[in-house]
């Protein structure tokens, strides 16, 4: 296992956006191709994430955490990460018109680049929020929210992109999945867990669209009935053709039942501030090297890597590490006397990829306990 760097986030950005400073596509772009990388549609929360308790709270009690931080959540972590690592990302999403709504869709748009333009704000509509409290590695939640409004942006009519992200819900279709892979969108998928219990793969409707599933090791193990995640994942490649199947503190394990080839990643060793929005960031980070065509086992490692630099800092989608925050690490970790030759080697592929220096600084933008400050009136 690899020892990590620290986070190199200096705190919030200037309010400007700065754009990605590597495009891992750059080798294989073309006029022809679609207007987006990857598209996707879903639900913005506000996000209120308190770190630093010592336990779970107690009934009764009050407890104080020593960190807080603010910023979009929900699909807004998935978005915010693609477009962090240089993809052109979509998002069509409704938004409260409150302060909430309208900080999370300054945050997206103009601090990150996502492309809003299929995305709404909604009158009266107020926004979604989720208070997350971070402890002992875990987490807990609390939301908060109205029923979204009747009319769902724009998923019957998704624009053309290289790929989409999909969250799959047990018994339930989204028409728009099929749309985007009918107009040669690469379907990249995940799943929650099954409230009923039933963890039927026949009742995941939209799994046939999909290229690439990327369950957790539990939910693998109760979708296929496999005793361990590695079996569950080559189960899994009788109804998708890639199977990734993440497997905590032991890192990832990826079958693509097309060739056969099979890839295991160990995870990196981190101490996690907050793992809000952490899986997110993982599934970009797949996305982004699978669609740079890069070996298996790259892909895996560099979606490891991200989500472990992602917990290092407040929040869900402002945790998103940069290639900045990559280079960072990786020039961090070879001046290590004490580092394992094998452990640097599996990374190795990152020197052709991280610019030895920045052309000027990207300080990306963090999560804040306080929203609105520097406002003019």
């Amino acid at each position: 296992m690899i020892a990590s760097a620290a986070s190199t986030g200096k705190g919030p950005a200037s309010g400007q956006h700065c754009p990605a400073q590597v495009d891992p596509l750059a080798a294989l772009r073309t006029p022809a191709d679609p207007p987006w990388d990857v598209y996707l549609t879903g639900t913005v929360f506000l996000d209120i994430i308190f770190t630093g308790l010592d336990s779970a709270p107690v009934r009764g009690t009050e407890s104080w955490a020593r960190g807080m931080g603010s910023s979009p959540g929900g699909v807004a972590n998935m978005a915010t990460a693609l477009a962090r690592l240089g993809l052109k990302t979509s998002l069509a999403a409704a938004f409260g018109d409150d302060h909430y709504g309208e900080y999370c869709w300054d945050a997206l748009e103009q601090g990150e680049g996502i492309d809003l333009t299929t995305s709404r704000s909604v009158p009266g509509w107020h926004s979604p929020v989720t208070v997350s409290m971070a402890y002992e590695g875990e987490r807990t939640m609390v939301s908060h929210g109205h029923e979204p409004p009747p009319e769902e942006p724009a998923p019957d009519c998704p624009p053309r992109a290289r790929a989409a992200v999909a969250s799959l819900e047990p018994g339930k279709q989204a028409p728009w999945i099929a749309q985007a892979a009918a107009k040669g969108a690469r379907i990249f998928a995940d799943v929650g867990w099954d409230e009923t219990g039933a963890w039927d793969l026949a009742g995941l409707a939209d799994l046939q669209h999909c290229e690439a599933f990327l369950p957790n090791a539990e939910e693998a193990m109760r979708y296929t009935g496999a005793t361990c995640p590695r079996a569950a994942a080559h189960a899994l490649t009788a109804h998708v053709s890639l199977a990734v199947v993440t497997l905590g503190a032991e890192g990832a394990y990826a079958v693509d039942g097309r060739t056969g080839e099979t890839a295991e990643v160990p995870a990196i060793a981190v101490e996690a501030l907050d793992p809000t929005g952490a899986g997110d960031v993982f599934v970009a980070g797949f996305v982004t090297g699978t669609l740079a065509e890069w070996p298996l086992a790259d892909r895996l490692a560099f979606a490891g890597l991200t989500a472990a630099l992602s917990v290092q800092e407040f929040g869900g989608s402002l945790s998103a590490p940069g290639w900045a925050e990559i280079g960072a690490w990786w020039r961090r970790i070879q001046s290590y006397d004490d580092q394992d030759p094998a452990a640097l080697r599996r990374y190795a592929f990152l020197a052709d990829l991280v610019p030895t220096e920045l052309a000027r600084p990207w300080p990306l933008r963090r999560a804040v306990p306080t929203i609105g400050f520097g406002r003019s009136a």
